[in-house]
């Protein structure tokens, strides 16, 4: 069900991850797929244009876009979402603004990282400074430093914007990890605003587990979800809040629309017709990433042996380290030796040498190509 895009498919659909880069480098940058977009979407597309479905979408919470998404959350992640609380929003990045502007209270933010990053300056455009929750690159796994978020969250940081699944880190957190977050937030009183952006992308059958699944989080988080990253679809603006509070749910709805307003009607009619007719296609493609992800392991294995990859549990993203090849930015060198362009570490921890983010979802002889192509670039 998984089909591949062309290059010239690629270059044409994907106009940011294929368009920025010249005709001869391969681009392993931007989280985008290159695959062909699911059939269902395509076609519920197909019949929102022949209708004419280029206006104003429907404001407010829940409707048809609520009860997708709640469907979806109970067959795919197991959630108990009530479809009045799942309000839409442009994007991601967007609503994560609107709940820190709105709802978060005042103080620091705390931000993990290395971490996504058009939002390590989030904390900066809402008035706020930032906190950073480093995770050691030298550990043998990305975990969350509980300890140190105490004495963040003690020393006045208000909000922690917790990435899960985690990008670039690829980590998908236990519901242990997530009760121990928790009861971190609950002694001081913080709140949470819990990115789900990559929750469909849960690979090897393991669980996400929403932050506001974990008992006791419902008065101190909202979640933000999206159909954009699991279907390819972050072009047409639709994402979801997801609340389990009244209170919280009531200030969100009531925000104007000043605040909330850009969201697309045939993003909304992309999202319900990928939550409600998307399982299958989102069945085989984790199937194909675990395959891309398995592939990848093998080919740094064969041609980078001294890289260093942490287990991929989820997305698409590969966070590698390969300081031991001696380049303080091996993205730059890969693009101009290798003709491969990948996502530079320190644009998500600044100061952060050896690192780059690689986008594996790409076909197998691509994946191939590009592997070699760093390599070649490094040795």
């Amino acid at each position: 069900m998984i089909r591949d895009l062309t290059d010239d498919e690629a270059r044409a659909a994907l106009v940011c991850k294929w368009g920025e880069v010249e005709p001869d480098v391969l681009p392993a940058w931007v989280a985008e797929m290159d695959y062909a977009v699911a059939e269902p979407v395509v076609e519920a597309l197909h019949r929102a244009v022949s209708a004419g479905m280029t206006g104003y979408p429907r404001f407010g919470p829940g409707g048809p876009l609520g009860e997708a998404y709640a469907g979806f959350a109970h067959r795919q992640l197991g959630s108990t979402v009530d479809p009045v609380k799942v309000l839409p929003t442009v994007d991601v990045t967007a609503g994560v603004r609107l709940v820190l502007d709105t709802v978060a209270p005042a103080g620091g933010l705390v931000f993990p990282v290395p971490g996504y990053s058009p939002q390590l300056a989030i904390a900066e455009i809402t008035g706020r400074r930032r906190h950073d929750l480093v995770v050691d690159p030298d550990a043998e796994r990305a975990e969350l430093d509980l300890d140190r978020l105490d004495r963040l969250l003690a020393d006045g940081a208000r909000v922690l914007l917790l990435t899960q699944p985690h990008n670039p880190w690829g980590r998908a957190f236990t519901r242990a990890e997530l009760e121990g977050v928790r009861d971190v937030v609950e002694r001081h009183g913080a709140f949470v605003v819990s990115d789900e952006i990559h929750a469909p992308l849960v690979l090897d059958g393991r669980e996400h587990v929403s932050y506001l699944d974990v008992e006791g989080t419902a008065d101190h988080a909202v979640a933000v979800v999206a159909a954009s990253k699991g279907f390819n679809i972050a072009g047409l603006k639709c994402a979801q809040l997801v609340t389990a509070s009244d209170r919280l749910h009531t200030a969100l709805a009531e925000v104007p629309m000043a605040r909330n307003d850009s969201w697309s009607v045939l993003g909304v009619e992309a999202s319900v017709a990928a939550y409600t007719h998307g399982d299958d296609w989102l069945a085989a493609l984790r199937r194909r990433l675990a395959a891309q992800r398995d592939l990848l392991v093998a080919l740094l294995a064969e041609h980078l042996p001294l890289a260093r990859l942490r287990p991929v549990e989820a997305t698409y993203l590969a966070w590698i380290d390969l300081r031991a090849y001696g380049h303080d930015d091996p993205a730059a060198v890969a693009l101009e030796r290798g003709r491969v362009r990948l996502a530079p570490g320190h644009d998500y921890q600044p100061g952060l040498g050896g690192h780059v983010r690689l986008n594996f979802a790409t076909s197998p002889e691509r994946l191939t190509e590009i592997v070699h192509r760093l390599a070649t670039a490094l040795t």
